[in-house]
């Protein structure tokens, strides 16, 4: 049995991450269900407000940790949980008394938050970014012990996650922390970065160049819209069938690249979407060498805003510049043979 708490700031997405642990397979629990279930024994209405009041009042009353003992009455000892709602550090202690809790604090910039929260249109939510964090200092620490105490709360924590992304990069996360702290839970995969290069250098083995195999891949939205290898044109006999002299004569690099027959692997992949009819706007390119000077001009009309290569190339100094000077981000990732 494993159970996960989450504590985090107003909107910074402990409710995404509770649904998504709740179709692996989690039992959700909240402690504010706790408070929800007293408020409606006595008739009153649940709002943000009365729901710190009574949860203050019951902590008072019953002791700091209340909330945490009643949802550990409802915890068996067959199933996997995630708790929302934490909020003082006597639950934590009171849940760490299971053996196998965790706490993650989910949070996010403020601006990001507020946002969330104006988009999600609740008529008692504050209409102003300033009372929006005016409200929330209010509800960050009490001197009382009976009282919520966000800020020592999240102090607690095993794991931190900053939700400042899209939904896709936060679930990667979530998994990335189930993997951290159960062994059953670790799912090993390759980055987006990984799984691209290592494509690439699969396409590599289809170049057809006796010299060099390269290959380049187009992506979009994490979707391969275009590969590439280098070697000689469509229709025309395969360098290794002797189909580029340059290559077969084994010149030096660097040298009589204007008597060259072979395309390169960038080259080929833009060109193959021109070719399908797809555009190359807004692309990441992942190819397995750095681009030459020529491809390099072509990834910057082709409207390519990131390269991202394996190896130097050993001639591309200027190309390097020159995308740099053209506004496009490049980064090396290196993938081992």
């Amino acid at each position: 049995m494993l159970v996960i708490g989450f504590t985090g700031e107003n909107c910074a997405g402990k409710t995404t991450a509770i649904d998504y642990l709740s179709k692996k397979g989690f039992y959700p629990l909240s402690l504010s269900d706790m408070i929800r279930e007293a408020l409606k024994e006595e008739g009153k209405p649940i709002t943000r407000e009365t729901l710190i009041l009574k949860g203050n009042e019951l902590r008072e009353k019953f002791g700091a940790a209340v909330l945490a003992v009643r949802a550990k009455e409802k915890i068996g000892k067959d199933k996997n949980y995630v708790i929302d709602s934490i909020r003082n550090p006597a639950e934590v202690e009171e849940l760490r008394r299971l053996g196998n809790f965790f706490l993650v604090y989910v949070t996010a910039d403020a601006r990001v938050r507020f946002e969330r929260q104006r988009q999600r249109g609740r008529e008692e939510d504050p209409k102003t970014f300033e009372v929006f964090r005016e409200m929330e200092e209010l509800e960050m620490e009490n001197a009382k012990k009976t009282m919520q105490n966000l800020r020592e709360t999240f102090a607690l924590a095993d794991k931190k996650i900053e939700n400042n992304g899209s939904p896709e990069q936060f679930y990667e996360q979530i998994d990335a922390m189930l993997g951290e702290i159960s062994k059953e839970f670790k799912h090993e995969r390759p980055s987006w970065d990984a799984y691209f290069m290592g494509i690439a250098k699969q396409v590599a083995t289809r170049s057809n160049c006796v010299k060099r195999k390269v290959a380049a891949v187009l992506v979009r939205d994490k979707q391969i819209i275009s590969t590439g290898y280098n070697g000689t044109p469509r229709g025309t006999r395969n360098c290794s069938e002797g189909g580029c002299p340059r290559c077969n004569s084994f010149s030096e690099s660097g040298k009589n690249l204007d008597e060259c027959f072979c395309s390169h692997g960038e080259e080929n992949a833009i060109v193959q979407a021109a070719y399908n009819g797809v555009s190359t706007k807004g692309c990441t390119v992942y190819t397995t060498f750095s681009p030459c000077l020529l491809c390099t001009k072509m990834i910057i009309n082709a409207g390519i805003v990131e390269v991202v290569f394996n190896e130097k190339y050993p001639l591309a100094g200027n190309a390097r510049a020159l995308l740099e000077e053209a506004g496009i981000k490049v980064r090396q990732y290196r993938v081992d043979e």
